[in-house]
């Protein structure tokens, strides 16, 4: 199973980039003993559009052309359902079991993404209510993807 991270911006090299990095690689590593082929992350450039909502078509058509047949869309939005990591890693169990080619995590742009995406989601994730930067959204799902795989594994990062 392909797990794919795509996000409307590029990470600039720095804390923040280190530190996805390292968990990506982490939930890489530890996801092949679940069947993970590797853990992708595909970076759009924000579009320059000038009104806000064709911004949003635009970033929101980019990152459905990413989006393989059959996979399980993962929307990440401060609206959307706050899951623990159990409930997280349960969420990957089933997806395995249902052969499910890819699980593809969007992180959209600052304004948000187009009902035609929104609608392709199984399931609508959110860190909670505050406003996060994606910078961080990116490191935190990333972090939770190794958690899930080591809650998978039976690995004892997890203690929660």
């Amino acid at each position: 199973m392909r797990i794919i991270v795509a996000a409307i911006g590029r990470l600039k090299s720095g804390p923040e980039t280190e530190l996805s990095e390292r968990y990506r690689k982490r939930a890489a590593q530890t996801g092949r003993n679940l069947g993970w082929r590797d853990v992708e992350i595909i970076e759009i450039r924000e579009s320059r559009a000038a009104e806000a909502s064709k911004r949003m078509i635009e970033e929101s058509i980019a990152l459905t052309t990413v989006i393989p047949q059959g996979a399980a869309v993962v929307l990440l939005d401060s609206r959307g359902d706050s899951l623990d990591s159990a409930s997280i890693a349960a969420q990957f169990a089933k997806w395995r079991a249902n052969d499910k080619p890819a699980v593809v995590f969007v992180i959209g742009g600052a304004d948000g993404l187009a009902d035609s995406l929104r609608d392709k989601a199984q399931l609508r994730l959110s860190f909670g209510t505050a406003t996060w930067p994606h910078q961080l959204v990116r490191v935190m799902l990333l972090e939770q993807l190794y958690r899930a795989s080591t809650i998978l594994t039976g690995h004892p990062y997890h203690r929660g």
